[in-house]
Formats: C-alpha cells, sequence, structure tokens
C-alpha cells in the first residue's frame, strides 16, 4: 500500500466543492484506502467552535486580522488532533480547505501582508503541507450566483466582488507557484469537472 496522502478541495463559494469532495472521497475508497474527511476551519470541537465564530454574524466588525488568527488557532487544532494522526495511522485525509484558504481570502482578499500570514504558518504548520491540492477556479460572479441558489450567505460569503476577485487571483498566482497545486476549470460542466478530477489522482496515484 502506498504511503497516506493527504489531499485538499479548494476554490471560492459556488466552485462545486462539495461534489468535488464526494467524487475524490469515493476515488480514494475504491482503491481501498481508509479515509478520513475534513473541512476547514472546524473539524474538532473547538475547531467547530471557533467555526462558528469566523461564519457567523456579529454586531461588531470582525478585523481582518481576528479573523486569520482564529483561522489558524482552528487548522492547527485540526493538523495536530485529526490530521497528522490520521495519516500516522496510514488513513488518507481528505480536507474540504486548508492553509491555501488563508492564504487567498486573508492575504488575497483582505490584503493582509504575506509577512503576517507567513508568521503565522511557521507556527502553526511547521512545514507541513498537503500531497496535493485541487483548486476549482471559477469566476466570482458566477460562484456567487450558485450560492445564493443554495440559501443564505454567511459573513464571508457577503463581501464585495472585489475581495472575491482579489482572492481568485491569489489563488491563481499561487497555484502558478506550486506544482502540489492543480487547478481545475469549475465553469465547465459538471460531469467534465469530476472527470478532470479524476484524471489528476490517476496521474498522481494509479
Amino acid at each position: 500500500m502506498s504511503a497516506a496522502k493527504f489531499i485538499v478541495i479548494e476554490g471560492l463559494e459556488g466552485a462545486g466543492k462539495s461534489s468535488a469532495v464526494a467524487v475524490v472521497k469515493d476515488w480514494i475508497e475504491r482503491q481501498g484506502h481508509d479515509l478520513v474527511c475534513t473541512r476547514e476551519p472546524g473539524g474538532t470541537p473547538m475547531a467547530e467552535a471557533l467555526r462558528d465564530c469566523v461564519k457567523g454574524h456579529w454586531q461588531e466588525t470582525v478585523t481582518a486580522e481576528a479573523e486569520l488568527m482564529i483561522m489558524y488557532a482552528a487548522r492547527v487544532q485540526l493538523l495536530e488532533n485529526v490530521i497528522k494522526p490520521a495519516l500516522a495511522n496510514g488513513q488518507w485525509v481528505l480536507g474540504d480547505r486548508h492553509d491555501l484558504s488563508s492564504r487567498a481570502y486573508q492575504g488575497g482578499g483582505r490584503e493582509l501582508p504575506d509577512a503576517m500570514l507567513d508568521s503565522l504558518r511557521h507556527i502553526s504548520l511547521k512545514g507541513f503541507e498537503p500531497d496535493l491540492t485541487l483548486y476549482l477556479d471559477i469566476d466570482p460572479a458566477i460562484g456567487l450566483q450558485r450560492a445564493r441558489q443554495r440559501g443564505d450567505l454567511d459573513r464571508i460569503e457577503q463581501q464585495q466582488i472585489d475581495f472575491f476577485n482579489r482572492t481568485r487571483a491569489r489563488y491563481l498566482a499561487l497555484a502558478g507557484q506550486d506544482d502540489k497545486i492543480v487547478t481545475i476549470d469549475a465553469s465547465q460542466p459538471m460531469d467534465e469537472v469530476h472527470q478532470a478530477i479524476r484524471g489528476v489522482l490517476e496521474t498522481r496515484y494509479l
């Protein structure tokens, strides 16, 4: 059996992450691997409470810095208590978002300085990174239209379009610098998106 892998699905609102997670989950399990699925922020009791903090609507301004630190607090809880133990036990891990989200949303969308993110990444992750990230790329206007059809938008989903344009630009820039990040056109028909995902998995892990 090959070494356990940590695979992450990333993308803007409405990019189709949930269906992509289902496709990757099915593929991994068909290969006979034990699998643990996670989401960020969240994945442990404390991290889920922190998710409520960052996603909820508050009667005060949530600063970009507070949002960033909450994300990393939740992330390190998940990493140390779920992801690393699962990998050490030979289980594959499939994550709905990970560190790339903070680099795109808080670094790109919120325009926080790289030095701040790099410091928190060093403290929290200590060089840990996914084996593969599938970034589902979509025009923010299309993605937000899809998200609105799902129902009420959370605090982050209600940001202005410029925020999501900056976030997408950062996603694409980071993906272009890292061969562990594969960009998939999420504006294609769903069957084609899923076929592309399977193709990446087969190329990397068969």
